[in-house]
């Protein structure tokens, strides 16, 4: 194959056959990947879901998280996120998929059982009203961090509102084996070394910014919002009106990855994602940042706290990003301090939507696609990021968050040149094929091989999307989010409800259960610091 004579984009190529490739200087090389292609099936798994609890209405239920489910605050696997009735299911790490989403089919089915006709709203875009002050904060009980997460959560409505902190969405956990570093470090005839995980990881996380706009794409559901949430967020897009309820762009497909979203809307700089010390300056910068529109809300009201502090960011969980490097954290450690005292362990993808065709709110089409696109991210071009690029990649995900689906819709490459959406995306699809046969390696049923043929119809033909399918949905029903949201909720209530257990047993999620109150209560026996000395101890940089 030549190569066309006339200059072509950084990060694309056009050939002479009109065959679109994505250029990496450092190319993949799937020789060395199939050379240690049983690493792939040592990647580390887990899984995050939010959801809200409905009654039998639809409506948000006003009842406090079950006593029957353990424990909030130290509970393994069943916790809450931003509100009382904001459930949170936490798988252990898994290597294998399809025990890693049984795992969290079972934990759905045992927490509905115990919810006494409630059902979890399958979208990630909540149904609230506009006036929410019924939505319970999270409680975690007496103890110091409990009333710590609680005063987080306050200060995250103080400066957000509540129906934003409402937003529910999937984290995917993802680990890559030691040796997996170490051996591509080798072939790359670079020396080995402790920040060697941390620098493969930081090179994924750009590339993940830089082509990461596919997974909204794809997999965004969240094309629709509700009146009171497009009030709240005083934005100017030109949205439509589906119902006397129900807005929505006619081509988004993840307005909760959107600007309008879950953001932070008044950071002054974004972190550099070139390496591990850079990231971490910006990001304890963003902690230690006075902010003076935070700072008009008090961090005090007649004695009482409304916020942790008035800096940019109250904690590091405040910076919302698609997606975040983690390590591993010991008891009392701040997220800032772990992955400064040992690197980056694990990446948290933050860029799925609830699937609203999903029980359980994510497939295992998504999660393969996620695997082959991380690994693509892993290895293809090292290059450092500027800032000007990363404005250009922050506007890529804008555009296809609002209007994804737009005839001609179109992805800016590094030079600042146009190329279709539809190219570059098959052109990714096309190198993301090469590496699934080394995944399937040990499956006769290539189910990775399929994800790639499943996903390629959807670059050319937009309606095949989740969004566009979600959208199709609420149209029929005549806008009615509710209803549709309330029919598929209960769905999936019986369905879930009716299957056995696999992975825990009852026994397993009693003892969970007995052991996460226990914990609590040694927690709030055993308090050494009143809150002032504690919150101090806490926010220390």
């Amino acid at each position: 194959m030549v190569k066309a004579s006339w200059p072509c984009c950084r990060g694309l190529s056009i050939y002479s056959n009109g065959v679109t490739r994505l250029i990496t200087p450092r190319a993949i090389d799937i020789a060395w990947l199939a050379a240690h292609s049983d690493l792939l099936q040592n990647l580390q798994r887990g899984l995050e879901r939010e959801a809200l609890r409905i009654n039998q209405q639809g409506c948000l239920a006003p009842t406090p998280h079950p006593n029957t489910l353990g424990a909030a605050l130290t509970h393994r696997w069943m916790t809450t996120d931003f509100a009382e009735a904001m459930l949170e299911l936490t798988t252990p790490v898994k290597t294998d998929l399809t025990t890693l989403l049984q795992f969290l089919q079972d934990l759905h089915g045992h927490a509905l059982r115990h919810l006494k006709g409630e059902s979890l709203w399958p979208l990630s875009m909540p149904d609230l009203p506009e006036q929410a002050p019924h939505i319970a904060l999270a409680h975690y009980g007496s103890s110091q961090l409990g009333r710590f997460k609680t005063l987080y959560r306050q200060g995250l409505q103080q400066r957000y509102g509540a129906i934003m902190q409402c937003i529910a969405g999937i984290h995917y956990n993802v680990s890559f084996p030691p040796a997996f570093w170490l051996a591509h470090q080798t072939a790359a005839s670079s020396p080995y070394s402790q920040s060697c995980p941390s620098t493969g990881y930081f090179r994924l996380i750009r590339n993940y910014y830089r082509f990461g706009w596919i997974i909204p794409y794809l997999f965004g559901a969240s094309p629709v919002i509700t009146v009171s949430f497009l009030r709240s967020c005083q934005t100017t897009l030109p949205f439509e009106a589906l119902s006397s309820e129900i807005w929505g762009l006619p081509y988004a497909t993840s307005l909760r990855l959107s600007d309008i979203g879950y953001n932070n809307r008044l950071l002054p700089f974004q972190p550099s994602l070139n390496q591990l010390e850079d990231y971490l300056q910006g990001v304890q910068q963003l902690l230690q940042t006075p902010s003076p529109e935070f700072a008009q809300l008090g961090v005090k009201r007649s004695g009482t706290y409304q916020q942790l502090n008035s800096r940019v960011l109250q904690l590091e969980n405040e910076f919302y990003c698609p997606i975040r490097p983690k390590a591993i954290q010991r008891p009392g450690e701040r997220p800032l301090k772990a992955l400064r005292r040992r690197g980056v362990d694990y990446l948290e993808v933050r860029a799925l939507d609830l699937n609203p065709f999903s029980p359980i709110g994510v497939d295992a089409t998504q999660l393969r696609f996620l695997d082959l696109f991380l690994v693509w991210c892993a290895l293809a071009d090292p290059k450092l990021m500027t800032p000007q690029e990363f404005t250009q990649c922050q506007n890529n995900w804008q555009r296809i968050c609002i209007a994804g689906r737009q005839p001609g819709q179109f992805i800016t490459v590094n030079s600042g040149q146009q190329r279709p959406l539809a190219e570059v995306g098959q052109a990714l699809l096309a190198e993301l094929q090469a590496i699934a046969p080394l995944f399937d390696q040990a499956d006769p049923d290539k189910p990775y091989q399929r994800v790639c043929q499943q996903l390629a119809p959807a670059m050319r033909d937009p309606s095949l999307t989740l969004s566009a399918q979600l959208l199709a949905l609420i149209k029929q029903g005549n806008g009615d989010l509710r209803a549709l949201g309330l029919t598929l909720a209960q769905g999936y209530r019986d369905t879930l409800m009716s299957q056995p257990l696999q992975c825990l047993t009852e026994q397993e999620l009693v003892e969970e259960q007995q052991r996460s109150f226990a914990e609590l209560r040694a927690l709030e026996q055993c308090e050494s610091l009143n809150f002032e000395q504690y919150l101090a101890q806490q926010l220390a940089l």
